[in-house]
């Protein structure tokens, strides 16, 4: 990998994976985009793309900005992280994600739609019967492991941890640190639970994880690759749903317009959902590596470069978006790229809205007003969440 930046490509010193940089790196991001759209990163010594134009054709271009070396810093994680869906290129890429479009496209997802909201009713009449709700654990966390985890067939037993671990898979997308080391057993302990515990002996028959090992050996996929293609669910479909819920309901506790707004009009929410996904991307940045010399805006960054590709600072540009610090629910909707883009467009992207959707849905015929009486980011290294999100409801009648 390139250790050393191309002449005359603007340096930074600023240290995106920071504490205080992880829990708000916002202003960070708009020294970085003022400074250029390529910028070399003294630590950890690599490329930042940081503006929107940038970033989307960065992702829209895998055959030159490639995953199959790995989205992470850090080569050693890249080695030990699997065959899945992330970390390829087609074809490759395509055969393993063929399975998960299947399950994906809006017809099956129709299907479920039921089955969400009655899960959304459930807990929302539990939760909102204390009054004060801690939001990050007992609302957001605990709909979306229960809906994915029933959707995919896992056992209950050992559900509890998962959101941790998935957390601490993306702490390992950071460069090495103390944090990065204090990841590793919760990551590996989320492989092993893909190899040992979603298997298909203990997953529900004819859910989705049952699905996907039937496919094995059927649609150009080998058995050997179903774990790492369950494991797009459980590193990346639960917990970035859950964090965007989290990071909506504090949106909507600071804009109670717009939550006046959305109970009014229902047709709303899906703004609402791509405003709050643009302003607190829950994947705020990942790598990809140049396969060959790439000119980018002027600069050309040599093969084998290490590039981080800063979603979080592209959706906050404000060449792209009109006062983008603002939390506008009218905001034209396809814009952000906070699913990604291209190739690795979030497969679970609808998933992600339908599950929202439904829960705002409800938490809207019944709340009027949420009041925020405590709020703590959390300091991860690749996923933007809220540590701690503590609100008043103000029910209705």
């Amino acid at each position: 990998m390139t250790t050393t930046p191309t002449a005359h490509v603007p340096t930074s010193d600023i240290d995106l994976w920071s504490v205080e940089n992880l829990r708000d790196p916002f202003a960070a991001y708009a020294d970085l985009r003022a400074l250029n759209s390529v910028v070399w990163l003294d630590n950890p010594g690599v490329y930042a793309l940081t503006c929107y134009d940038t970033v989307r054709r960065a992702l829209q271009d895998w055959r030159t900005y490639s995953s199959a070396k790995g989205v992470m810093i850090a080569d050693e994680m890249n080695a030990r992280a699997g065959n899945g869906v992330i970390m390829s290129d087609p074809p490759d890429h395509d055969r393993r994600r063929k399975i998960l479009n299947k399950q994906l496209v809006p017809g099956r997802l129709k299907e479920r739609e039921a089955f969400v909201s009655a899960r959304a009713e459930e807990l929302v009449e539990r939760v909102l019967a204390r009054g004060t709700i801690e939001v990050v654990h007992d609302l957001a966390a605990a709909f979306s492991v229960s809906v994915v985890g029933d959707l995919v067939g896992l056992p209950h037993a050992g559900r509890e941890n998962l959101i941790q671990w998935a957390l601490d898979g993306f702490d390992l997308w950071g460069p090495p640190s103390e944090r990065y080391e204090r990841a590793k057993p919760g990551f590996l302990a989320l492989v092993d639970y893909c190899e040992k515990v979603a298997i298909p002996e203990r997953l529900t028959p004819g859910a989705w994880g049952a699905e996907i090992y039937e496919a094995g050996g059927i649609d150009n996929v080998a058995p050997e690759e179903c774990p790492g293609i369950i494991f797009g669910y459980l590193h990346a479909g639960m917990d970035t749903t859950a964090s965007a819920i989290a990071s909506m309901v504090l949106l909507f506790g600071q804009n109670p317009e717009a939550w006046d707004a959305v109970r009014a009009d229902r047709k709303l929410l899906v703004g609402a959902i791509n405003e709050a996904i643009r302003l607190y991307s829950p994947v705020q940045r990942y790598t990809r590596c140049t396969t060959k010399a790439t000119d980018v805006d002027g600069f050309v960054l040599p093969a084998d470069s290490r590039v981080v590709v800063l979603i979080g600072s592209a959706n906050r540009d404000g060449r792209r978006f009109l006062e983008p610090n603002l939390f506008d629910i009218r905001r034209p909707p396809t814009d952000h790229i906070g699913f990604g883009f291209g190739v690795h467009h979030c497969a679970g992207a609808a998933l992600a809205k339908t599950e929202m959707l439904a829960l705002f849905d409800t938490l809207a015929d019944q709340v009027s007003r949420f009041v925020v009486a405590d709020h703590q980011w959390g300091d991860n290294a690749a996923l933007h969440h809220l540590a701690e999100l503590t609100v008043t409801v103000e029910t209705i009648g």
